[in-house]
């Protein structure tokens, strides 16, 4: 009997509970669901990620020139101003200088550069090798580096010469 009169006890307690949440839940009773040997998984959609783009650097024989590519975008750590592509070269000697070309315009030249960060060890882009990424191509030489645009923009970095256009 005891066991008896505590399931009543048990039923009671837990009828008054949801009556109560659907009272909370303004009085609209929970929606039936089929059972669970009919129910059909419903396809969840996949978010689409892009590839996250990576930085590309390389380094002239002598040690005296490196360069950074940024492809457009940027990366998880570093977007350029204009949304990239972006190509930055430092020389380090006779001064130490940064040229770059962004997505449009012309080649920039920076002499008080802030966060002097040059040269990696590698890649090395050997003398006579031209190096591609994005809309740019530098070609390594004895004499210094030449890079440039697609549309005709370029910047010249060696210790006799830095220009850019």
């Amino acid at each position: 009997m005891r066991m008896f009169a505590a399931g009543v006890v048990a039923f009671l307690s837990f009828s008054t509970m949801v009556l109560a949440t659907a009272a909370l839940a303004g009085g609209a009773p929970a929606p039936r669901m089929p059972p669970p040997d009919t129910q059909h998984p419903q396809a969840v959609p996949q978010a689409t990620v892009a590839p996250v783009a990576e930085q590309e650097e390389f380094v002239m024989p002598s040690g005296n020139i490196g360069c950074i590519y940024t492809p457009a975008g940027g990366t998880p750590t570093y977007q350029p101003a204009d949304g990239g592509p972006e190509l930055s070269c430092d020389i380090i000697a006779p001064r130490y200088v940064r040229a770059t070309l962004g997505r449009a315009g012309a080649a920039t030249i920076n002499r008080e550069v802030g966060d002097p960060s040059c040269c990696s060890a590698g890649p090395i882009l050997e003398y006579g090798v031209t190096w591609q990424g994005g809309p740019f191509s530098c070609i390594s030489e004895r004499t210094g580096l030449s890079c440039r645009r697609d549309d005709g923009h370029a910047f010249v970095l060696s210790r006799g010469r830095i220009s850019a256009n």
